[in-house]
């Protein structure tokens, strides 16, 4: 034991050295070298550029061509600015005109235009305000481009759908929300089901297991069952693009299903504990991630709080309905310190709006994933499995908006630490209600132990104090008699000693409530 204890510490210090050392290393890309000096002095450059994720639209008009603006998160490759050849890499910002939309990760572009600082907070070692559009070269990653016209085709292929279906169904399904209504997306915001208009972990452990399943059913071999499953989710990560949570969630299962085909279940926290490191390992900055930090406290909640909910509800409670409230309740339990930080609100009925919702969310994954690669091929099949999945996908569009417009839907809450020091007594009060009503008798047995153990404590506080009164007072004598008040005559004086410590001392003797009544004195000589 001692030596297994020896070896884990050892590898957790090797670990924490190597996350250390790679986040010094970018860090001080931001502060030193040749890059960091062209752009702190404003430089005019050109860049080859590695586009690193999906072109996000800024709010803003563009140029004289009407064009709206375009965020691209990129990697540098080389940087020409002064006569001098930089090959570094480092990650940067370009914003540009529409040209930049149609780009997609993985694509390997040369553009002109000047740096400028980083944003504060932003884990950037700066940003490019393209001058130009960007140059592409031959042979971008066409995985990532038969991906972008996927989205493009579901999006438009789900257009049939009636109200809100039609724009929730690509975001919970490809995570395209650019059809999304404002009005259902605030909605579900207030009800605490933001997740859910965007592909998130919850999908991709869905992803895995139906392969897993299928993988069972064909009565695969253990070790080509973990590849096929492992293969569907990294198309499935492609398709939908490497979010934090969605790399956190394939990272995981990838761990997850190896130590399936190695016969070593059972052992989730240790597969998100591997899948954490080896995401900080890849990239220090989702350190700094909030939407990095909920994906993995939502996580660690339905490992560790869910399992412990479902294991007290009572064995005629099915197992299905347990878990559809222990997964959600784990989940907010963890996750609502951290979000009150973000957005200082109670939404009061997020808990009943997501059990209710969460039985819809599969049906819209499973068919609605399956639906993508048949769009090329049978159109009519995906059709219909879309209609399928727009039927669910507007139950929990009805769901969300039912809950937002019932009264006190979203109450305001304390900002900063106190208001997530007292979400954390909530979130710790809830639990202990839940075990409360899954175990009456083991609550009472807790009750009544913490009462016997705060009386134990008062009568033993009470018997130190009686103690306390029963013992000679420092000013006692010889004989034991407190001699503090004795009136004692010295040199024509009355004195009076008095023990308070600095108080005021009361009236030594007791005053009557009513005046005094003054008597009358003759004058001399009066008779």
């Amino acid at each position: 034991m001692a030596r297994r204890f020896t070896a884990t510490v050892a590898v957790g210090l090797l670990l924490a050295v190597a996350a250390a050392a790679h986040s010094a290393a970018a860090a001080s890309q931001r502060f030193e070298g040749p890059l960091a000096e062209a752009i702190q002095a404003g430089k005019t450059v050109v860049a080859v550029l590695e586009v690193a994720g999906t072109p996000r639209p800024l709010g803003g008009a563009g140029p004289a061509a009407g064009a709206g603006r375009w965020s691209v998160p990129v990697w540098t490759r080389e940087v020409s600015t002064g006569g001098a050849l930089l090959r570094t890499r480092a990650q940067l910002v370009v914003t540009g005109g529409g040209q930049w939309e149609q780009l997609v990760q993985g694509q390997i572009v040369r553009a002109a235009g000047k740096l400028r600082p980083p944003e504060p907070g932003r884990p950037e070692a700066g940003g490019l305000s393209a001058a130009t559009g960007p140059d592409r070269h031959a042979g971008a990653a066409a995985l990532q481009s038969a991906a972008t016209d996927l989205r493009a085709r579901f999006v438009k292929g789900s257009a049939f759908l009636a109200g809100d279906a039609a724009g929730l169904l690509p975001g919970m399904v490809t995570g395209d929300n650019s059809a999304l209504d404002d009005g259902l997306g605030n909605a579900m915001k207030v009800v605490g089901m933001t997740h859910l208009t965007a592909v998130s972990g919850a999908n991709c452990s869905l992803v895995l297991g139906a392969l897993l399943l299928l993988c069972r059913r064909l009565r695969l071999p253990r070790a080509p069952a973990a590849a096929a499953a492992l293969s569907g989710l990294g198309l499935f990560v492609v398709l939908v693009g490497p979010d934090p949570s969605v790399l956190r969630a394939a990272l995981m299962g990838a761990v997850g299903v190896a130590s399936i085909a190695g016969g070593r279940t059972g052992r989730g926290l240790s597969f998100l504990c591997v899948a954490v490191i080896g995401l900080l390992l890849l990239d220090p900055a989702l350190g700094g991630s909030f939407g990095f930090l909920l994906s993995v406290l939502a996580t660690l909640g339905i490992i560790t709080v869910g399992r412990r909910i479902m294991d007290w509800t009572p064995a005629a409670v099915p197992r299905w309905i347990s878990a559809a409230v222990a997964v959600p309740l784990s989940a907010q339990l963890m996750c609502s310190p951290v979000i009150i930080l973000l957005q200082p609100q109670f939404s009061t009925y997020a808990l009943v709006a997501n059990v209710v919702a969460a039985p819809l969310v599969a049906p819209v994954t499973l068919l609605g994933t399956a639906a993508v690669p048949l769009l090329v091929a049978l159109p009519w099949l995906a059709t219909a499995l879309m209609g399928a999945a727009g039927i669910f996908s507007g139950g929990v569009a009805a769901t969300a908006r039912f809950f937002a417009g019932l009264p006190g839907s979203s109450l305001p809450w304390p900002e900063g630490v106190p208001g997530m020091a007292t979400m954390v007594l909530l979130s710790a009060l809830t639990l202990f209600v839940v075990k409360a009503v899954a175990g009456p008798a083991q609550a009472v047995a807790f009750v009544l132990t913490c009462h016997g153990r705060i009386e134990r404590s008062l009568f033993l506080m009470e018997t130190r104090a009686a103690a306390t009164r029963r013992q000679p007072a420092p000013s006692a004598g010889r004989d034991g008699i407190d001699h503090s008040f004795d009136v004692r005559r010295r040199h024509d004086r009355l004195k009076a000693s008095t023990n308070f410590s600095g108080r005021n001392p009361p009236w030594l003797l007791r005053k009557s409530a009513e005046t005094a009544r003054r008597r009358r004195i003759p004058p001399p000589g009066a008779t």
